[in-house]
């Protein structure tokens, strides 16, 4: 499988046969936070659908998911995310099921029922002072 980052707002994800890779166009684009979160969702997307493709005895070699996303402000956050599915041969009968499919996500289901988080910070324990000696000093032994 291969995420190819095609801009700073897409990814697109296809199968290669060999284990995930991640590419860019050059070397200075950064896998951000953003391509990350987009990938976990074509990740899912592309597992669901390939699963119901074998149930269905329909082929899925040449299915590739694209997410893009746009931004809001106040918070700065992704604002939205669009899903793009190329799949030349599925049967164009069967593009609606795959769309509902595609919606059975669970990452899909998570944006939609947004989980609760909570952030906590650990942090190391108090240095404890040394203990007192419990001889007297200058005391002999």
């Amino acid at each position: 499988m291969k995420i190819t980052l095609l801009s700073e707002e897409t990814i697109r994800l296809e199968s290669t046969g060999g284990p995930l890779t991640i590419e860019a166009e050059s070397a200075e684009q950064v896998y951000s936070p953003f391509h990350m979160l987009a990938s976990g969702l074509a990740v899912c997307i592309y597992s669901i659908l390939v699963s119901w493709a074998t149930n269905a005895r329909m082929q899925a070699d040449d299915l590739a998911i694209e997410v893009g996303w746009s931004f809001a402000e106040n918070p700065h956050r992704v604002g939205d995310m669009r899903v793009t599915f190329d799949w030349p041969s599925l049967p164009a009968d069967r593009t609606e099921a795959a769309k509902r499919v595609a919606a059975l996500c669970p990452i899909h289901a998570t944006f939609h029922h947004p989980a609760s988080i909570s952030i906590e910070a650990k942090t190391a324990p108090a240095a404890t002072p040394p203990l007192a000696s419990s001889r007297p000093s200058g005391g002999r032994r």
